[in-house]
């Protein structure tokens, strides 16, 4: 299949994309964590898209969910109406900025920052800092 983005194509297996989407949502909840960043890995290693594609197309699948746990924890009065509304535009912003910034970049610089952010994270998980 084709896909058409801000002037560039891509040739993208579909098949593969949904068959290796599947066996991620599966192996994800049945260990109980989240494959946003594992999807990311299989549309740029497997399906060999762009990092700045990737990370966008991860984070609109991911948005359905945020929106749903979202609106659960305000219907159990676990919301605070300030931190939203200032976390709500930067995260829009950012995610307009983000691939317009990392478009500018080479893809292996942005693999590189994405590797050390994902490692910040688990090693922040895991209580080293």
């Amino acid at each position: 299949m084709l896909v058409q983005f801000w002037g560039q194509e891509f040739k993208i297996n579909v098949v593969l994309g949904c068959f290796l989407g599947f066996l991620m949502a599966v192996v994800s909840s049945m260990f109980g964590f989240g494959g946003g960043p594992f999807m990311i890995a299989i549309m740029t290693l497997a399906l060999r898209l762009p990092m700045y594609l990737a990370v966008g197309s991860s984070l609109l699948a991911i948005f359905f969910n945020t929106l749903t746990g979202s609106l659960r924890h305000y219907q159990y009065g676990n919301f605070d109406l300030l931190l939203f509304l200032i976390m709500f535009p930067a995260a829009i912003l950012g995610g307009y900025l983000g691939p317009k910034i990392a478009q500018k970049f080479s893809p292996v610089t942005v693999k590189r920052i994405a590797v050390a952010g994902l490692l910040l994270l688990s090693l922040n998980l895991m209580g080293v800092y």
